[in-house]
């Protein structure tokens, strides 16, 4: 039987890359899916093409519209799986405060909404999945918030797991993935790091968005699996 048969899946980010992955992948094992995304052109054809129940257009890193949506869903959901957002690159020196308080805090308060707004409609035993990373796990020049951000998820993400329970909480955290929101960030070095990562990796390819759903998926139906963080980066780690 498929693992998440009469279940529903909800994905925040869910337009393409990780997200819309997840989506197929748990469309395939038998749940419903409901799709949200910031651009309704793409979100339209992602929710086409998965057969969704439902898809909203919005900005998820307004807590307004978040919550918003959360209160607006009609039915219990058994998963959320969270990939909206993007990384707030840059030297800290030169961030304006907007941008500084942004880069620091975007991800962090939205990871909260997103509980908060869960809470009571997540079914007990459900699971909320949340993507963070592994590249800024050493220092590098201009990658400072994000590195903050990275150190503070895993334990946010803990707390969330006891203040959730019995809704299970955990974390995805990513080293290079090959999907459209790397290729705006790299535009012309794309394919020069990903040779890199082909010759240097120990599984000797680039980690792609079906390897992340695979994850997702896997910490949705084991039901063993709280408060914790998984690094998925292909060993990148290992090698510098």
């Amino acid at each position: 039987m498929p693992e998440l048969q009469d279940q529903t899946v909800l994905v925040l980010g869910g337009s393409a890359g990780i997200g819309l992955a997840t989506a197929r992948r748990a469309r395939a094992e038998g749940a419903d899916v409901i799709l949200a995304a910031r651009d309704p052109r793409r979100l339209e054809a992602a929710a086409g093409e998965v057969g969704a129940v439902r898809s909203a257009a919005f900005d998820a890193t307004d807590p307004a519209a978040l919550l918003g949506f959360f209160e607006s869903l009609d039915r219990p959901i058994d998963h959320v799986m969270v990939t909206a957002g993007a990384p707030g690159y840059g030297p800290l020196l030169e961030m304006g405060a907007d941008a500084a308080r942004a880069a620091l805090s975007d991800h962090l308060l939205q990871t909260i909404m997103v509980a908060q707004g869960s809470a009571g409609r997540v079914r007990p035993g459900g699971t909320l999945v949340f993507m963070g990373g592994t590249g800024a796990k050493r220092p590098a020049l201009g990658i400072g918030a994000v590195a903050a951000v990275t150190a503070a998820m895993p334990a946010l993400v803990a707390n969330l797991a006891l203040e959730l329970a019995p809704v299970r909480v955990n974390l995805v955290a990513a080293g290079f993935v090959d999907t459209p929101l790397s290729a705006s960030l790299l535009g012309d070095d794309l394919d020069a790091r990903r040779e890199e990562l082909r010759t240097t990796l120990p599984i000797a390819r680039v980690v792609g968005p079906d390897d992340v759903a695979a994850l997702a998926v896997h910490l949705m139906v084991n039901t063993a699996l709280t408060g914790a963080t998984f690094d998925i980066d292909g060993g990148q780690q290992l090698v510098g």
